[in-house]
């Protein structure tokens, strides 16, 4: 399971519903990936997707994306990245700015998945 940065889950499941935490844009090493807002966006892709993963779901079973960004000046950069990690199951999404984000990070996503019945 990956690793967080306090006492919670990185995702958790209630019947068909996954919910992850918000992932951020840390590296292998625990620290923060440098850069600027590109790469910590792709790290922060990169760990959703290893969390969705470890929840055991696909990307095209996410129904919706909460971003949360530290400047409303990054949204243009966010969408390229974005679309490319969802292709053509782009899943609902919010977005919006906030003052603080865990470990000074300028954005983090969360995401909620559906994973269907088997028979």
């Amino acid at each position: 399971m990956a690793k967080t940065v306090g006492p919670y889950s990185p995702w958790c499941r209630i019947g068909q519903t996954i919910a992850t935490s918000g992932q951020i844009g840390l590296g292998d090493d625990g620290k923060m990936v440098e850069g600027g807002f590109g790469p910590e966006l792709e790290q922060t892709l990169r760990n959703l997707g290893n969390v969705l993963a470890d929840a055991g779901v696909t990307r095209e079973q996410v129904i919706k994306v909460n971003v949360y960004l530290a400047d409303l000046a990054d949204w243009p950069a966010l969408n390229g990245p974005y679309a490319d990690f969802f292709g053509s199951s782009l899943p609902a999404r919010t977005a919006f700015a906030t003052s603080a984000l865990p470990l000074a990070a300028r954005v983090e996503i969360e995401a909620w998945a559906v994973v269907e019945e088997t028979r």
